[in-house]
């Protein structure tokens, strides 16, 4: 083959290349400085149109701007979190409960129906509904307790006391403790990557 010819042939083979790259990854976008970048798998609407098949974000990447916030919609949890920060190399998502409580959102949140998981160790606990309050050991769920009733997370061998109801057991990654206080603790979710 005359090197006239290779050269041709080798020009055009590394512009194919960088279209097809440019196609099938979109330009990354976030909702404010500072705010998350946004690129594959996840797609900021309606700032990132899709471009072409190539660029279609699968079901569940979907995220959106409110307040110059990155948010996130479970329906099975039927309320935004917030997108606190990406790591695409780790493929860690970390969310945030606007409403500071982070245990509503364990007891709510189904994660079998999305592509995602949580990213730490999980272990089974069980939420109790109690009319009275607990002494210690019983660490009560402030957020989630109320002035007549009384929530609280224990390890589900535990015997059931007799002012409480067993609401709903649950793998999260951890137990309430008044030491946790960041809302977003526990709320690390990572990711299968995506088949198109």
């Amino acid at each position: 083959m005359p090197p006239f010819i290779f050269l041709i042939l080798f020009w055009f083979s590394v512009f194919q290349n960088s279209v097809h790259f440019l196609s099938a990854n979109p330009p990354a976008s976030s909702c404010s400085n500072g705010a998350p970048r946004i690129s594959y798998p996840f797609r900021l609407n309606p700032q990132q149109p899709q471009q072409s098949k190539s660029c279609e974000v699968p079901s569940g990447f979907e995220l959106f701007c409110e307040k110059n916030l990155t948010k996130i919609y479970f329906p099975s949890y039927g309320d935004d979190l917030v997108v606190k920060s990406i790591s695409y190399p780790t493929k860690r998502i970390n969310l945030l409960d606007p409403r500071n409580c982070v245990h509503h959102v364990f007891l709510n949140l189904d994660l079998s129906l999305t592509p995602f998981r949580y990213f730490y160790v999980l272990k089974d606990y069980t939420y109790l509904n109690c009319s009275t309050s607990l002494s210690r050991p019983f660490m009560e769920v402030p957020c989630m307790s109320g002035s007549d009733f009384h929530v609280y997370t224990v390890d589900p061998s535990l015997p059931l006391p007799a002012s409480c109801v067993a609401v709903k057991t649950v793998a999260v990654p951890f137990e309430y403790s008044p030491y946790l206080a960041d809302n977003s603790l526990g709320l690390g979710l990572t990711w299968d990557s995506p088949l198109l």
